[in-house]
């Protein structure tokens, strides 16, 4: 389960957050998904310190007053993003940046406290039409600070997974993944990830991280089919591949027409077409893990009867290829 629609923007009260995360592990979730950066700032700038570390100590606190077994239980989180948010604009709109779901601007003109966000002109990755950004900040310092701090959060010694949150073109890439290594070395986390990357990366992090690295977090789904194939490499390297958005996220535009064929296989199944997604992805790769993400218990209960739910060689094979056109196209236009 992937906690990020629990602690940012729109996020349910927090009893209902904590309930949700119940649901979900009295469903047989064993893994839960969280990030130093699942926060709302709750004023312009990068957030005040009461705003950090609220997704992190959510799930501590639903895996405390959880009866089942918390040792079977992998948390995971990540390092090296921190939110942003906006100050609204004389006209009462905030100002949004990019023009197809994200890109990257100069922080200090979409904040102003630049005190707050520590660097002037970091990477900066906004939602059309949203207040609410991410900006990168993977320096090898920050990244194991927040490292320190994401254990107090969860009220453990040691991470038990923790993955590099994604590039940051300010920072070397084997400069962060370094971070990882430091924090190994110092016991600090058991196991590294990393996320958002290509095959080049995945390669640089094998060379560092050596059998520490243990899962790759790329976003997958049948409306961003990763035309990259980093599953594909994963399934070589016998790594595990976490994908996240896996139901086509929030945050990013979605094509709605990627679906139409699992709506057709869910219509047939009297099931949801959502449900049929994560079966359809589950079958890709004994190692995918998905961490469709829920704001009520309803959502995280229809998402794990996927688990159940098996789909049959033709609807693969109908629905494998519907992706692969799709997949080829964007790969065209890379």
């Amino acid at each position: 389960m992937g906690t990020m629609a629990l602690a940012i923007e729109g996020r349910p009260d927090r009893e209902t957050a904590i309930e949700t995360i119940h649901a979900a592990l009295d469903e047989g979730v064993r893994y839960l998904d969280t990030a130093w950066s699942y926060y709302l700032p709750s004023r312009p700038g990068t957030g005040e310190p009461e705003d950090l570390g609220y997704g992190e100590r959510l799930v501590s606190d639903a895996l405390a007053s959880w009866d089942g077994p918390r040792e079977r239980v992998l948390v995971a989180t990540k390092t090296g993003y921190r939110r942003t948010c906006e100050a609204v604009a004389a006209g009462g709109n905030a100002g949004a940046s990019g023009a197809s779901g994200a890109s990257a601007v100069d922080v200090s003109r979409e904040t102003p406290d630049a005190k707050n966000t520590a660097e002037s002109a970091r990477q900066h990755l906004q939602a059309v039409g949203s207040r609410y950004g991410w900006m990168a900040d993977s320096r090898p310092e920050t990244m194991i600070r927040d490292a320190k701090e994401s254990a107090a959060h969860l009220g453990v010694e040691a991470l038990d997974l923790l993955y590099s949150h994604g590039p940051d073109p300010a920072v070397p890439y084997a400069d962060q993944v370094g971070a990882l290594r430091d924090l190994l070395d110092a016991g600090v986390i058991r196991y590294a990830g990393i996320s958002r990357v290509n095959r080049e990366q995945i390669d640089i992090a094998r060379g560092i991280l050596g059998d520490k690295l243990i899962a790759v977090q790329n976003q997958f789904s049948p409306s961003h089919p990763d035309p990259e194939h980093t599953l594909e490499y994963c399934e070589q390297l016998g790594l595990s591949f976490v994908c996240w958005s896996p139901l086509g996220g929030f945050l990013d535009p979605v094509d709605q027409h990627a679906y139409d064929p699992f709506r057709e296989v869910a219509a047939e199944l009297g099931v949801s077409h959502q449900r049929v997604t994560l079966a359809w992805e589950l079958a890709q790769y004994p190692r995918l893990f998905t961490i469709p993400s829920a704001r009520n218990p309803q959502e995280i209960h229809d998402s794990f009867a996927a688990t159940r739910l098996e789909l049959t060689p033709d609807d693969l094979a109908c629905l494998n290829a519907s992706v692969a056109a799709r997949r080829q196209t964007m790969a065209a236009a890379l």
